[in-house]
């Protein structure tokens, strides 16, 4: 499908080893098909990915962001992404501030650290509704009755997309590539789901790992992280201010008075370089 297609620029970046292809699109269209990022996605035959980014005009914001899956499929909110994007544009744009709109929210992103590519987020407010999640039926979104294998009595949060959060002993003993994808495609969640199993260390650290909804397990994954920390505060486990560890490495996560989720963390360019579409 490529050999007769255009050859388009783009650029490899990751934020702790959650990686991205990312287009800027923002004076030549493109509206990638689902067949397409798949193929982009592809670490064989085509870059190699965890989820495609592409930068569209936005007349709210600095620049809107197009989110696809490696499966191919689009989704609302990636926060290790947006904090990708968000240091592009303002690499870009001269800036060291920029609003980003996405599906699910318009997010404010900030430098704060140059040299380390340290780049700060608000990724708005979770909600908590059954309904907001979205759950199949009724169900108590704080201490929820669903169990899968060793998982059980989970905490449902949508931070623009939805995740079950579960609380084990030691994050590293759950088999995620068996359980990951049972839950993902669980009839409870008509939308699917990201999975997180959490380990509390303190009341201002916690260890995650990750299983994405449509890409599998990840190094890291800014809105699990996000979600992690608020579930783990609403159980009264953690304080309001955490460290987030993930495979890839840490997250800064607050969760401030006026019920908005800022993160912290650091982003990277890997390369750039063209492809045939």
């Amino acid at each position: 499908m490529n050999a007769q297609g255009t050859v388009r620029n783009f650029v490899k970046m990751h934020g702790l080893g959650n990686d991205f292809v990312v287009f800027d699109a923002r004076a030549e269209p493109l509206a990638l098909t689902p067949e397409q990022a798949r193929f982009v996605a592809d670490r064989h035959v085509g870059i190699g990915c965890d989820q495609i980014l592409t930068i569209l005009p936005s007349e709210r914001a600095d620049a809107y962001m197009r989110i696809h899956n490696a499966n191919g499929t689009e989704v609302g909110a990636c926060g290790n992404g947006v904090r990708c994007v968000g240091s592009y544009l303002m690499a870009t744009l001269g800036r060291d501030r920029v609003t980003v709109e996405t599906a699910a929210d318009l997010i404010r992103c900030e430098l704060e650290a140059v040299q380390e590519e340290l780049v700060t987020v608000d990724m708005g407010e979770p909600r908590f509704g059954w309904r907001e999640i979205p759950l199949a039926r009724e169900a108590d979104t704080l201490n929820m009755v669903f169990a899968k294998g060793p998982l059980e009595d989970p905490v449902c949060v949508n931070v623009g997309n939805p995740h079950v959060v579960f609380f084990v002993d030691d994050a590293r003993k759950i088999d995620l590539a068996t359980w990951g994808p049972r839950i993902e495609t669980d009839p409870m969640f008509p939308e699917r789901v990201n999975v997180s199993v959490v380990q509390v260390l303190s009341s201002d650290e916690i260890r995650l790992r990750v299983w994405e909804r449509g890409v599998g397990i990840t190094q890291a994954c800014g809105t699990a992280a996000c979600a992690a920390a608020v579930a783990a505060m609403r159980r009264g486990l953690t304080d309001r201010e955490i460290m987030v560890r993930l495979d890839g490495g840490p997250l800064e996560i607050s969760w401030g008075d006026d019920n908005r989720i800022l993160m912290r963390g650091p982003v990277a360019t890997s390369f750039s370089g063209q492809v045939m579409l």
